[in-house]
């Protein structure tokens, strides 16, 4: 899983961090970017502003975006983890 997020979005709320701070951070302008590896990825709309999310954050990830008043993050699913029914229903594979 990726995740990015559109920081033209960004209400700068917090709940991503709240609920993933391993992924997801709040820099000084009050808007949120992505963190992967300990580094934040701040190219507002570039490619480098895509984290790969480890596989025991993907839930916590998922709930961010639900979370999200801004609807800013996004998250890209490799179609071989989508499992059969699943592309229409946009549901993740269960974690375990």
């Amino acid at each position: 899983m990726r995740v990015w997020i559109d920081q033209d979005l960004c209400t700068g709320d917090g709940l991503c961090v709240d609920h993933c701070p391993s992924v997801f951070t709040l820099l000084e302008d009050g808007i949120a970017y992505v963190v992967e590896a300990g580094r934040v990825l701040n190219d507002p709309g570039g490619s480098r502003s895509i984290a790969e999310v480890p596989a025991r954050l993907e839930r916590a990830v998922v709930e961010s975006a639900e979370v999200c008043p801004g609807e800013c993050i996004f998250i890209e699913v490799p179609v071989s983890a989508i499992g059969p029914g699943e592309a229409d229903s946009g549901a993740l594979p269960p974690s375990g």
